[in-house]
């Protein structure tokens, strides 16, 4: 009977820390958000040209934009680009791997 007590006892002095970081981890997961999704936003400046922003893209790639122009730019660290003086309005941006393609929403301030 004796070694009993002593082996729950001790099953027990292993299991109460994991028992205490369970909940703590599942409400840490909990908070987390995930990330944004891409947005793409053309805009008329005020010198006539546009401007194209997106965010919520994978950090560290390029996406290709086709409109009135085309190229490609690189996504910051923080899933960002920014593009100016622009021809046209109509924009859409397409990330390298092909899985992500975004119509830019025109912005009016």
């Amino acid at each position: 009977m004796m070694n009993r007590t002593r082996r729950l006892a001790a099953l027990t002095l292993l299991l109460a820390p994991a028992l205490a970081v369970g909940p703590a981890v599942a409400a840490h997961a909990s908070t987390t958000t995930a990330p944004a999704a891409a947005k793409c936003n053309v805009e008329l400046d005020s010198a006539g040209k546009y401007h194209v922003w997106g965010q919520g893209f994978p950090a560290g790639t390029t996406v290709t934009y086709s409109g009135s122009t085309s190229g490609s730019v690189p996504i910051d660290k923080s899933g960002r680009f920014d593009l100016g003086g622009l021809s046209g309005g109509k924009y859409q941006v397409k990330t390298a791997d092909g899985k992500t393609t975004v119509t830019c929403t025109a912005v009016h301030y």
